[in-house]
C-alpha cells in the first residue's frame, strides 16, 4: 500500500475528512504533528506528500520552526516528481519554493465557503478536470499567491483571491482553499477574530452547511482522483 506523509501545522488543522477518504481510497497516511515537536523526516521513502494549512507565511520560522524541514520536503517533492497536494499554507509553500510570490495580508480575507471559478486549464488536469466550472470550498486566510511559479498552470480563481489552485510539472497541486474542512468545523474558529475581519461566524456555518450538498462529492472526486496518482 502507497504511504501519503502528512504535515500539520496547527492544532485544529488535521486531515479531516480528506484524510478518510484517502484511506477509503487505499492510501496509508502518515500524519506528523509538526506544530507539536513531532519530528519529520529528513530522508522521507513516502509515496506522497501533503502539507496543510496554518496561520504562517512559507518562511515564518521564528513563529513555526519546523517550516525549513518541511520546505525540505517539499523540495524532495519537486526533485523526484513526488505526488504532492498543497493547502493553504502547503499550497503558498510549493509556490514560493517554485519560484512564485506570496504576500501577507494581500487583498482582502476570505473566510467559509466562497465559489471558485475553474479556467480552461482545468480541463486538462488529472485532478480538476470535467468538475462544474463553478464550486465551492471553505476558506480561511489572508495570505496568498501573487505570482505563479514559472512554467505552472493556473487551474482556478475567486472574486478577491485569483491563484485558487495551480500544478507545478505534472504531479504537485496548490491550493489555496481547505477540501478537506466540512462546515461543521467553522464553528470551532474565533469568533471575535472573524468579526475583526468582517465575519459573522455563524453566517459563514449556515452558508457552508447550505452549500456542501453539493461541494463535497466534488471535492471527494478531487481526493479520489489524487489517490490514483499516488497509487499510479
Amino acid at each position: 500500500m502507497r504511504r501519503v506523509l502528512v504535515v500539520q501545522n496547527t492544532v485544529t488543522g488535521g486531515p479531516d475528512r480528506l484524510g478518510r477518504w484517502m484511506a477509503a481510497d487505499g492510501l496509508v497516511l502518515d500524519v506528523v504533528a509538526a506544530h507539536a515537536g513531532e519530528p519529520l523526516p529528513r530522508r522521507p521513502t513516502h509515496d506522497a506528500l501533503v502539507v496543510l494549512g496554518g496561520g504562517f507565511l512559507p518562511d515564518d520560522d521564528v513563529r513555526a520552526p519546523w517550516l525549513p524541514a518541511t520546505r525540505q520536503l517539499v523540495r524532495w517533492a519537486l526533485d523526484a516528481a513526488t505526488p504532492m497536494l498543497g493547502v493553504c499554507l502547503g499550497g503558498q509553500m510549493l509556490a514560493r519554493l517554485a519560484g512564485g510570490e506570496v504576500r501577507g495580508a494581500h487583498g482582502r480575507p476570505e473566510c467559509g465557503s466562497t465559489e471558485l471559478t475553474l479556467r480552461p486549464e482545468a480541463a486538462g488536469d488529472p485532478l480538476l478536470h470535467g468538475l462544474p466550472a463553478r464550486v465551492t470550498a471553505v476558506e480561511h486566510h489572508v495570505d496568498q499567491v501573487t505570482v505563479l511559479p514559472p512554467g505552472a498552470t493556473w487551474l482556478a480563481s475567486s472574486e478577491r483571491c485569483p491563484h485558487q489552485a495551480f500544478r507545478v510539472g505534472d504531479r504537485a497541486w496548490g491550493v489555496q482553499f481547505h477540501p478537506e474542512v466540512p462546515a461543521g468545523r467553522i464553528r470551532g474558529w474565533d469568533a471575535d477574530r472573524l468579526t475583526a475581519q468582517g465575519f459573522d461566524r455563524e453566517e459563514l456555518y449556515a452558508a457552508a452547511l447550505r452549500d456542501e450538498p453539493a461541494s463535497e462529492p466534488v471535492w471527494r472526486e478531487v481526493s479520489r482522483r489524487f489517490a490514483a496518482v499516488v497509487n499510479g
